[in-house]
């Protein structure tokens, strides 16, 4: 199934109700079955999801980060398959699109561990247990896997300033397109920062309730707030949330909005 890239815009209302005013159809060349999403927004929701996503998260490695985790330097991504499926074309387009669509976000593929920053396993589910422990260690693996019974999972390492030195993710590939565009579009969002799920919120990928399958023009929203230059690793809730309502407004302005 191709990826094919949206060009939606997004709109940032003054309203204060928490709830988006409009719905659209999934976007051309999403799984089927994918559910609409919306692109039209009020700041408050825009704010209450990226203090709810970008703090936290379900496993940590490495040094305890002060606030905010996001790359503070070029991204350089390595697939590796190993499943019976062979994705890795699709993935590569996945990756390709977030760093075409989130700016400041600066993506680029490497065939090289050492030099990658992220690195995405891409396997069966039988296997998926096993390349848990294998990865992190069979106590971190089975209390993870107790405690969130997850498809898939990424891991983020950070500096103890917030920087993130490496991501792991593992994407299953074997049970169909939809179980895989919705494992791959929701581990990338963890991998570049957004570490965190909100059951509570009704847009975004990274609620668990949810089966997405795309780059939603919400998660996109919030990407480019992490990205923005003014956002730095390690700042606090209240340093954001501080920074939020003029970052917010100034989203409809951007190019490519």
């Amino acid at each position: 199934m191709r990826c094919i890239l949206t060009a939606l815009a997004l709109f940032v209302l003054a309203s204060p109700l928490y709830a988006a005013s409009d719905k659209q159809p999934a976007p051309a060349g999403s799984p089927p079955n994918a559910p609409p999403q919306f692109t039209k927004f009020t700041a408050n929701e825009l704010k209450r999801g990226f203090i709810a996503l970008a703090f936290g998260s379900d496993l940590r490695l490495g040094a305890k980060p002060r606030g905010i985790r996001r790359f503070d330097g070029d991204v350089h991504v390595l697939v590796t398959s190993t499943g019976s499926v062979d994705r890795t074309t699709a993935m590569e387009k996945i990756i390709a699109e977030y760093g075409k669509v989130v700016p400041q976000l600066n993506v680029a593929m490497t065939q090289k561990e050492d030099d990658a920053e992220i690195v995405i396993h891409l396997i069966d589910e039988k296997n998926f247990s096993a390349a848990l422990i294998d990865a992190f260690g069979e106590d971190t693996a089975r209390a993870f896997v107790r405690k969130t019974d997850p498809q898939c999972m990424t891991s983020v390492k950070s500096r103890g300033d917030g920087a993130i030195v490496r991501a792991t993710s593992f994407v299953i590939v074997d049970k169909g397109d939809r179980v895989f565009f919705d494992c791959a579009y929701h581990e990338m969002l963890h991998a570049f920062g957004l570490s965190n799920h909100d059951q509570d919120n009704p847009w975004t990928t990274l609620n668990q309730t949810r089966v997405v399958g795309y780059l939603s023009v919400y998660d996109r929203a919030l990407l480019t707030l992490l990205y923005d230059p003014q956002i730095k690793p390690g700042m606090s809730r209240n340093e954001v949330s501080q920074l939020l309502p003029k970052l917010i407004g100034q989203l409809n302005s951007s190019p490519g909005r």
